[in-house]
């Protein structure tokens, strides 16, 4: 047993597809005891496996907003589903094993996967059991095995943190208004938003910031605006003063995850602009380092707020603003000329 559980976390290491499927109908069979379950968890599956479901997912999410209309093979959502079952399978272990609590937890990896398998609804089988894992980690508690003396509690409130750092709750009041044929499904979604909304009242504004800066699952919205940084630039420096949160905003400025390494660029951009000598302390703890490459970034969106968020770190000045708008204006001017070349090329 023990051999063929590490071939299979080998084979979730892997990013292709085609090993991975040969791995699954294993693991599958493998779910079905509970010895394995917890081999399969001591060998670092539940990160590989949340690892291979958020890339699935993505890929999903990517296919739904591309001009390319064809559908996804019936296989890739198969697989999903597949693979999300394994991962409902083994929040049974929740409530018996502190460590599998915090595997978890660990990198929110498998809270950002499930969710944004909700959030793309590939078919409804995948919504489901990506639900009733959701369901599973938010009620599940540390009764039974509270884990060593000293180290943090993990139960569902740790979960539903991560939950709504992620987003959540959107997607659970956008499940709300549709109409399934699974009863089960149903009253997963009026379970998870009854948790999350009295989870959500509990937090601050600054607290769900904070959640989802750490979780390191970024998703535009309200808590990254001018207004936010306006009322919280001031909490940025931490209850030590170590503006641990910047540190961990300046570490996303390296995520491969486009949307996150943007939002990383504005929030400090922002920082710099509300809290007294922002700029000093962006630059001390190496932003602009960062943030500079990024201006040559292949994505637009990237590439326009890390021009603006170094504007915002180096000076304070017009010319320099005016600047970065030249130099905006020349790097688009020079993808237009290289399309027109290649156009007429042909």
């Amino acid at each position: 047993m023990e051999a063929l559980t590490a071939w299979i976390v080998s084979q979730l290491k892997s990013s292709s597809g085609n090993t991975i499927g040969l791995a699954i109908p294993a693991m599958t069979a493998l779910m079905g005891a509970t010895e394995a379950r917890h081999l399969f968890a001591a060998s670092g599956g539940i990160k590989y496996l949340s690892r291979q479901l958020r890339s699935g997912g993505k890929k999903q999410a990517s296919a739904k907003t591309s001009s390319d209309k064809k559908p996804k093979t019936p296989a890739s959502v198969q697989q999903l589903y597949e693979l999300t079952f394994c991962l409902w399978t083994m929040t049974y272990e929740l409530e018996g094993s502190a460590n599998i609590r915090a595997d978890f937890a660990k990198d929110g990896l498998a809270v950002a996967a499930l969710t944004e398998l909700v959030s793309v609804a590939p078919r409804e089988k995948v919504v489901r059991v990506a639900l009733a894992g959701l369901k599973n980690l938010a009620i599940c508690t540390s009764e039974n095995d509270a884990g060593p003396a000293g180290t943090p509690t993990i139960d569902g409130a740790v979960f539903l943190n991560d939950m709504i750092a992620c987003g959540l709750m959107k997607a659970i009041d956008f499940l709300k208004d549709r109409q399934f044929t699974d009863p089960d499904v149903v009253e997963d979604v009026t379970i998870l938003h009854k948790l999350l909304a009295k989870n959500y009242k509990d937090l601050t504004r600054w607290e769900v910031y904070q959640n989802e800066i750490e979780s390191g699952h970024l998703q535009w919205g309200s808590v990254h605006t001018e207004a936010f940084f306006k009322e919280n630039a001031s909490m940025m420096e931490g209850s030590d003063g170590d503006f641990r949160i910047v540190k961990v905003l300046i570490a996303l400025l390296s995520s491969k995850d486009e949307d996150v390494a943007a939002i990383a660029c504005y929030d400090i951009g922002e920082f710099v602009r509300h809290y007294p000598n922002g700029r000093a302390i962006a630059k001390r703890l190496g932003a602009k380092e960062l943030v500079m490459p990024l201006i040559e970034h292949e994505n637009a969106d990237v590439q326009r707020h890390a021009l603006q968020c170094v504007s915002k770190i180096m000076v304070q000045n017009w010319e320099v603003r005016f600047l970065c708008h030249i130099v905006l204006s020349i790097s688009f001017l020079g993808k237009l000329v290289n399309l027109t070349y290649r156009y007429f090329a042909f």
